[in-house]
């Protein structure tokens, strides 16, 4: 979807996740969901604590957001923290976002493009091939089950999905229905568990935003009490943060490319017709015009702002803007909000031995998204 030209298929598609899978209501009715993956990822981090063991962190972010995906579209558990099914997928798609950043030499010698000189699109091939077995045995058997008993119990995604293919309300099909999954776990679970790696590293290399974050916590939830989502609106400088890290680390710091469908003028510059267009929110976050400090982790920036991530200010849009802004947005911060402050609020947490805030590495790797180049470990500390 995120790839589709403004056309009738891109518009049933976006129509499905605005209607039927990032509503309000929606998202709303899962609310169980995502709290029963959030005791998880707690009971995780318990385990660790009493083994004194070092967690990494973005694994186990992505773990829980993937697992909570996984049910909401198939009504499946994945696999537990402990398991490789997780880590196998997290390959898979850090494998595509990876090979999707890379600038590939056929896109500026269509020439090349049979021959696939760097062979990004060989491997992409196998990546996407893995993840759409998946989903093709998975939509198999509910076909089947539908077919000996008629409607099923299952409420989820997928049901939602086949209902609309036979009553023919939106124009889709399978093969729609199977790359809209790749949308969805794609831009899903490697995008948060990245914003969610990349915040506690900058909390843990600044004590003082980790301690202002906890005692706002404290104070209006309670020392290791659970969180609500309705509990999120009374804690600004958590609010604060997660923008900040937006700020700084942009999931995908260049967005999805555009296409000019006119001729433009931006800035007293021409842009042609059908030229491509990338936005480089990484250097927007970075710029001295518009940020004081703009390096430096400063979650104060944003207290008393009505600066917010929806696309109403272009000084920050990690989630783009317009008709073409992420419709995952509303789960996206959710799941961020309420992963964040739940490790923050049940534990205290320290770097491995050796590592420390000034030898933190800081490095990025580079893709269609921007990961951590060395995994964050920390251990949790009982409070």
């Amino acid at each position: 979807m995120g790839w589709l030209p403004l056309s009738t298929p891109r518009t049933n598609l976006r129509k499905i996740c605005n209607s039927h899978i990032f509503t309000t209501q929606k998202l709303d009715a899962n609310q169980h969901l995502r709290r029963k993956r959030i005791q998880q990822l707690l009971a995780y981090a318990q385990e660790n604590c009493r083994a004194g063991k070092a967690i990494d962190i973005g694994q186990a972010a992505f773990n829980t957001t993937l697992n909570f995906l996984w049910n909401t579209i198939f009504s499946v558990d994945l696999a537990d923290h402990s398991s490789d099914t997780a880590r196998e997928f997290r390959d898979m798609i850090s494998g595509i976002t990876e090979e999707a950043g890379k600038p590939n030499l056929s896109d500026n010698f269509p020439v090349l493009k049979k021959l696939d000189p760097q062979g990004i699109r060989r491997r992409m091939t196998k990546h996407f091939g893995k993840m759409l077995e998946v989903f093709d045995c998975l939509i198999d058997q509910r076909m089947k089950l539908r077919q000996e008993h008629g409607s099923t119990e299952y409420k989820d995604i997928l049901d939602t999905l086949l209902n609309i293919m036979d009553d023919k309300s939106v124009e889709i099909d399978r093969n729609y229905i199977n790359h809209l999954f790749i949308d969805l776990f794609a831009a899903g679970a490697d995008t948060t568990s990245s914003t969610l790696e990349w915040a506690m590293t900058e909390l843990l290399c600044n004590p003082e935003a980790l301690s202002k974050t906890r005692m706002e916590l404290e104070q209006t939830i309670g020392k290791g009490n659970p969180i609500d989502e309705s509990d999120i609106i009374r804690l600004p400088y958590l609010q604060a943060v997660v923008k900040e890290t937006f700020r700084l680390h942009p999931a995908a710091p260049l967005l999805l490319p555009r296409k000019a469908s006119t001729n433009t003028q931006v800035a007293g510059y021409t842009i042609p017709k059908d030229a491509q267009v990338l936005v480089n929110v990484w250097a927007i976050g970075r710029d001295e015009g518009i940020w004081e400090n703009p390096c430096s982790f400063m979650p104060e920036r944003f207290l008393g702002s009505d600066i917010d991530v929806k696309g109403r200010n272009f000084e920050l849009i990690p989630f783009g803007a317009g008709r073409r802004i992420c419709p995952g947005l509303p789960l996206a911060i959710r799941m961020l909000y309420l992963m964040l402050g739940s490790l923050i609020n049940s534990f205290d947490w320290k770097f491995e031995d050796g590592i420390t805030q000034h030898n933190m590495d800081m490095e990025e790797k580079f893709g269609l998204t921007l990961n951590k180049a060395q995994p964050l470990h920390a251990i949790p500390i009982a409070i």
